[in-house]
């Protein structure tokens, strides 16, 4: 339950088109409820600002699919992360009302569509197209938050004149989040153009030696422009989460 939804609740009760009764139903499972398989956190919109995510991965569609009936009683947006094809299915089988978006492998189920509370742009860049599906799972996580987004893609190093086109979007993104594999160079040469945050993010893209992304990790980790901060290997949900934070700050 988020504020605007419990100031209504509140402000019906004062008025009488509420009884006490029906807000208290309304109300009881307003911090946790536990569900045998979750502990549903309902206090997270209001402590946080956005409800829990659901991480698909190690979940059953059954799982996700109960999980999602008691969330949607309370909140008016549900993300949930990392769900594979055929879980997907089973979802939207139950829930048709939901958007899968299979590349980034996230499901995103809404009431209304999000009020966009962020005071500026999120720019999300990647690399190389092979690091478009955590590109796009940071976007879509900041999106549904409440942002203003937008995209650009395949503007590597290995052809960096391609990024200078993208000058007038870099220089007035609030937050910048760089996604790349290979040797992870993309976000230090964003961060020296730019006087926004950066947020790095290695992905697994690469050859033997990128050892699944640490290569590029260590590689941002080392960066030498001071405004880049990173998150973990192909951990786009992190990454837009925290641009979207720092969006409303």
């Amino acid at each position: 339950m988020d504020t605007q939804t419990l100031k209504k609740l509140l402000s019906a009760v004062s008025k009488g088109e509420t009884q006490v009764d029906e807000a208290l139903s309304e109300l009881s499972n307003l911090y946790t409820e536990n569900i045998d398989y979750a502990n549903i956190d309902h206090h997270r919109s209001l402590r946080k600002g956005f409800p829990e995510v659901i991480f698909g991965q190690g979940k059953t569609a059954e799982q996700i699919c109960g999980i999602i009936s008691h969330m949607k009683v309370h909140e008016n947006v549900i993300l949930a992360t990392r769900l594979d094809h055929e879980k997907a299915l089973a979802v939207l089988e139950k829930f048709p009302e939901a958007n899968y978006f299979e590349d980034a492998k996230i499901l995103v189920l809404k009431k209304k569509e999000p009020e966009i509370t962020g005071r500026g742009t999120i720019a999300v860049i990647s690399a190389g197209t092979s690091d478009i599906p955590i590109a796009r799972e940071a976007a879509i996580t900041a999106q549904v938050m409440g942002n203003h987004v937008e995209t650009v893609f395949d503007v590597g190093v290995a052809g960096i004149h391609r990024l200078f086109e993208h000058k007038k979007l870099l220089e007035e993104a609030v937050v910048i989040v760089v996604v790349a594999g290979m040797e992870g160079a993309l976000p230090s040469v964003i961060a020296g153009l730019v006087k926004s945050p950066v947020i790095a993010v290695p992905t697994s893209v690469g050859y033997g030696v990128s050892f699944g992304g640490l290569t590029a990790l260590f590689a941002m980790l080392n960066s030498c422009s001071s405004n880049v901060a990173v998150v973990n290997i192909d951990n786009g949900f992190g990454a837009g989460y925290m641009a979207a934070m720092i969006n409303k700050s």
